[in-house]
């Protein structure tokens, strides 16, 4: 081999080792500094990924986006100091969109679980989303969730609460029918009609229903499945923490001075006493 040879090698192997000596110099002074919250101040907008497909939280009326979470972030964009961008998109493209940082929170909101707790970095609980029973206004043969005992339900097909419903119809004394429904909307309209005495969703989604119809529905106290909550959520990285920070302060404070409670009873049909900051999902 010639000295030229070893040369230009001896060269390349150095330039090479050399870059990546650098890279740690050029990369992580920016990841280091990265704040979520400084850049959406900056920008002046919060960019808010969602589906307005899921009252009472989110949904279209005439074209324009009504329910709890346009009226909430509002409020919480006013605390920021920021003006609050939705992005209407399809549920299964939403937390990969916040992923991969094409908008900065989700609405949704989504059940907190330990798994989701363990991917994404939630703000404090906004509603409960423990499953409870919508029940005919007036039937009075179904006053608490153990009377379905040898009637007939409904619940949404391949739900988590239809998993809820069915653990819980396990342990009563007599078998319950349940009907599983691709929509809610039909279970609503077969309980109307008196085909199930009762169905079975998340508290705030049936209270918001009874609220509406209070002539054909009303919400069955107590609620039967594992108690749970309603939340917001961010990426859970290093950047991300101070956005994190400030909206669940912003959240805390309306939680404090009633606010929160005043939305949760307009759009859910009732207050809810949900956890304030970090907690401990049951599941």
């Amino acid at each position: 081999m010639s000295l030229d040879s070893v040369f230009r090698r001896t060269f390349n192997r150095l330039s090479i080792a050399a870059t990546l000596a650098l890279l740690p110099l050029a990369v992580l002074p920016l990841s280091a500094h990265a704040d979520q919250l400084a850049d959406v101040k900056k920008a002046g907008e919060l960019v808010v990924g969602t589906e307005m497909q899921f009252a009472p939280f989110d949904f279209l009326e005439a074209g324009k986006q009504k329910g709890l979470n346009a009226e909430l972030f509002e409020a919480l964009g006013q605390e920021l100091g920021v003006k609050i961008k939705f992005l209407d998109l399809p549920w299964p493209s939403v937390l990969p969109g916040l992923e991969a940082k094409k908008f900065d929170v989700v609405a949704g909101p989504i059940i907190v679980t330990k798994a989701r707790k363990e991917r994404y970095h939630f703000v404090s609980p906004i509603a409960e989303a423990t499953v409870a029973l919508l029940a005919g206004a007036k039937d009075d043969s179904i006053g608490k969730p153990e009377d379905i005992a040898g009637k007939t339900v409904g619940a949404g097909k391949g739900s988590a609460q239809l998993e809820e419903l069915k653990a819980f119809a396990a342990t009563l004394p007599q078998k319950v029918t349940i009907r599983e429904y691709v929509d809610n909307n039909q279970a609503y309209a077969d309980l109307a009609a008196k085909r199930i005495v009762a169905v079975a969703n998340s508290l705030p989604n049936i209270s918001f229903v009874a609220a509406q119809k209070s002539n054909l529905y009303k919400v069955v106290q107590p609620p039967f499945g594992k108690k749970s909550y309603f939340a917001y959520l961010g990426r859970k990285d290093a950047d991300a923490d101070s956005l994190i920070a400030a909206l669940d302060a912003a959240l805390t404070k309306m939680h404090d001075d009633g606010r929160l409670a005043a939305l949760q009873k307009k759009w859910l049909g009732a207050e809810m006493d949900v956890p304030k900051g970090d907690f401990e999902p049951t599941w």
